[in-house]
């Protein structure tokens, strides 16, 4: 019985993380409407990796801003998170979660996969509702975080001209997102949190996140010296 139900889990997760790999774009061509948006050739990359999708074949429509289940959707496929390294009793439902996100929709599983991987989505949220710069920046950070096994880091925090509309919850992964050159702040230094994301702003912050992770290189280790024989009491060397 204990067999059956691990296998059962096993499949569940496999078709949670397999309904959001698969690419669901044309696989060839450029966006036809992106070549003057600041970061294209970022887009590009993301939709040659099967990160993104446009809104259709060949339109990425960059200026569209994005709700809460395109954005969930986007990060998960973007950081290629899935349930692999969870074993359940029952397959897990959005409505386990969340208030508001349906089961068995398009978006469903990105809510389930980015909650178990530590995304820190309210269980209020709203898969319609437009997503803020302060949310997404946050989502980003917290699902590169994860998927690159990152240790915190002491950074010194920038002066942002707009602090005071910063969520106090989201000041810490802003922060980060800004030392890491994952974000930057306008020719004002304002971040403008309560602003909504657009699709070109939402693809250049993933970009930048998994450039910074791809540049992350695991240390190397110097090997253990052999000992060297013992000076002598006159040996000058013992002061250095």
């Amino acid at each position: 019985m204990k067999n059956k139900q691990k296998w059962m889990t096993v499949v569940a997760a496999s078709v949670l993380t397999l309904s959001l790999s698969a690419p669901t774009f044309a696989a060839s061509g450029d966006f036809s409407d992106i070549s003057k948006v600041p970061g294209h050739e970022k887009i590009e990359s993301l939709k040659d990796r099967g990160f993104i999708n446009g809104v259709t074949d060949d339109q990425f429509k960059p200026n569209q801003t994005i709700n809460s289940a395109q954005g969930v959707q986007m990060i998960v496929k973007s950081f290629q998170l899935s349930l692999a390294n969870f074993n359940f009793i029952k397959a897990p439902e959005a409505k386990d979660s969340y208030d508001n996100v349906k089961d068995n929709v398009w978006y469903s599983d990105a809510f389930i996969i980015a909650k178990l991987n530590g995304v820190d989505i309210p269980e209020n949220v709203n898969p319609a509702s437009k997503m803020t710069k302060e949310q997404f920046t946050t989502f980003v950070m917290q699902a590169m975080e994860k998927a690159g096994n990152l240790p915190m880091i002491n950074i010194k925090p920038v002066d942002i001209k707009d602090d005071s509309k910063i969520n106090p919850s989201y000041q810490g992964a802003i922060q980060r997102s800004l030392a890491l050159d994952i974000n930057t702040l306008d020719s004002k230094g304002n971040f403008d949190p309560k602003g909504d994301v657009t699709r070109a702003e939402a693809a250049v912050m993933i970009y930048n996140a998994l450039e910074y992770m791809s540049k992350i290189k695991t240390p190397t280790i110097d090997p253990i010296p052999e000992p060297s024989p013992s000076p002598s009491p006159s040996d000058d060397s013992l002061d250095k």
